[in-house]
């Protein structure tokens, strides 16, 4: 199965997903958990049939649902054919999509010698390491912690050694930059936009707002 662009995948997913990194996810507002349940049961019947599962979250109120082509480590068609029959059962079911919300919370660790460090942090958070065409980085095999990826930086001191980077969907980048200032931040670069921007708290203490935009694929 062929791995997408994040172009690609950004134009042909169904109105109501996020492109995450190597993943597509919505939250189905269900408003109670019997709901929930019941459309989590014909989503998995569903699934079976296509022989293709994504990963469900059923909470109270919501149902989250992520997909990807693992064998793959990307989104590819059979993704897309899946959304779009989430979207079809939600539908039905007279569930709302609710993408404003799916966000995800990667953590960086700024380096000069990330190969010397990131055995430990493998280690004490119990995490894989893994490569891919985007560089190493540590992952959770059951998803409950962030990933954690290492950045090449220099030696000099001050520096901000870890920063979190938030991916979210491009129409929400906006809105989180103005609560941002307005809660005291400033926009400290946006010279990479619309792949990230930079932005600091009054403290000077740094994070990225990450997008699939003006990527080949999304990381």
């Amino acid at each position: 199965m062929t791995k997408l662009t994040a172009r690609e995948i950004a134009a042909r997913a169904p109105q109501g997903w996020v492109l995450l990194p190597g993943v597509l996810r919505t939250r189905l507002r269900t408003g109670g958990f019997a709901a929930g349940l019941e459309l989590l049961n014909a989503i998995g019947a569903a699934a079976e049939k296509a022989d293709h599962h994504p990963d469900l979250d059923l909470r109270y109120t919501y149902l989250d649902v992520t997909l990807s082509s693992h064998d793959v480590g990307a989104v590819t068609g059979r993704d897309l054919r899946m959304a779009a029959t989430v979207s079809e059962l939600a539908l039905a079911a007279g569930v709302e999509l609710e993408p404003a919300g799916i966000v995800r919370l990667e953590l960086a660790l700024d380096s000069p010698a990330s190969a010397a460090v990131r055995p430990f942090w493998a280690a004490v958070l119990g995490m894989d390491e893994h490569t891919d065409e985007f560089g190493d980085d540590l992952r959770d095999r059951y998803g409950v912690l962030p990933a954690v990826w290492f950045q090449k930086s220099g030696t000099g001191e001050p520096r901000q050694r870890w920063h979190p980077d938030l991916w979210l969907d491009p129409s929400q980048v906006q809105g989180r930059i103005d609560a941002a200032v307005a809660a005291g931040g400033t926009l400290v670069s946006d010279v990479d936009a619309p792949s990230f921007w930079v932005l600091a708290d009054p403290e000077g203490n740094q994070m990225c707002l990450c997008t699939w935009q003006d990527r080949e694929q999304a990381r």
